[in-house]
């Protein structure tokens, strides 16, 4: 019998964690009998009552599992540990919210059976804010267009992975993993599935601006050569439109001395709009040293405080935690 794992993140989300568990056993219940299942949660050090939830779901149900981080180690570090660990043919990925429906997963195990390796769910619509929705598709523009691998539009890693691609995943040495560019540069066989993304059905996001920026910054530094390229390319025009214009100034000065004046006004603007340049630069150039400095670091992903219902029986999993714990 096949094995799919489901895993799940977490982080303060104890009105949602108990109607997780319930949508999804009816799912394997009805529609997936001949599969067996696991349900994991991570829990990225919940500060609710999440673990007390898990930890009885966990005691009522075996197919339930879970990894308790030691504490918050960011939404992207957490989520890619815990789609690493699981032991089974295949892995489904759904968040707590509940904007990306476990019902689907029968589709995405169907396009599984005929052989591809990665199924993401891509969003058609969502009902998120408006504003939010355009100005993802805005951001999916542009990485797409200054990428060096192909993106993947509105898509957040809610999807099923085979194996063979999770072994992969699982050995990259990478501390801070962009996981939609991963899904896209490491070329298994790829479908997408379409869906509509429905509301949170309880709680309140985690994700405020300065998380999207993370992760709208890690695409920009892991993915694209451009904006450095960009900051060079500017630079450069504008140092030598700079040299021309003062060379200009300079002799109509000499030429005109009593009469030409330089004007306050003009350098004044010409500070200010060098020094604007520069500093937008040196911030991006600021995002390409941290990205580097994180992976120079090689830290764990994340530092188990424990675990529930696992069998070390794979060598993957006792590896991991004789590592990290």
């Amino acid at each position: 019998m096949k094995k799919i794992a489901v895993v799940v993140p977490t982080y303060n989300e104890e009105e949602n964690v108990e109607t997780v568990y319930r949508r999804l056993t009816a799912v394997f219940e009805t529609a997936l009998p001949q599969y067996d299942y696991t349900i994991m949660y991570i829990d990225n050090f919940s500060q609710d009552s999440t673990r007390s939830i898990i930890e009885r779901l966990s005691k009522k149900d075996k197919h339930v599992c879970a990894i308790f981080n030691a504490r918050n180690f960011g939404f992207i570090r957490s989520t890619f540990y815990g789609l690493t660990r699981p032991d089974a043919d295949c892995t489904f990925m759904v968040f707590a919210d509940m904007q990306d429906p476990p019902e689907l997963l029968p589709e995405f195990v169907k396009k599984w059976e005929e052989g591809y390796k990665v199924v993401v769910g891509v969003k058609k619509t969502s009902k998120e804010r408006p504003l939010m929705f355009a100005l993802r598709t805005v951001y999916y523009k542009m990485i797409e267009k200054i990428s060096d691998t192909e993106q993947i539009e509105h898509f957040n890693g809610y999807g099923l992975y085979d194996r063979k691609f999770i072994e992969v995943i699982r050995n990259l040495d990478d501390p801070m993993p962009y996981l939609k560019g991963i899904v896209s540069e490491l070329g298994f066989r790829r479908t997408e599935l379409y869906y509509n993304q429905d509301v949170r059905i309880g709680g309140k996001t985690n994700f405020n601006l300065f998380k999207l920026y993370d992760v709208a910054m890690l695409g920009v530094t892991c993915y694209s050569k451009v904006l450095l390229r960009i900051a060079t390319f500017v630079g450069g025009f504008i140092g030598g439109f700079s040299i021309l214009l003062s060379l200009y100034v300079m002799i109509k000065k000499l030429i005109m001395w009593n009469s030409y004046a330089i004007g306050l006004a003009a350098l004044t603007c010409g500070v200010f709009f060098i020094g604007g340049i520069t500093l937008f630069f040196l911030g991006i150039l600021g995002e390409y040293v941290l990205n580097i400095n994180s992976r120079t670091l090689h830290r764990p992903l994340v530092i188990e405080e424990c675990r529930i219902n696992f069998t070390e029986e794979s060598p993957e999993q006792t590896d991991e935690k004789e590592s990290t714990v």
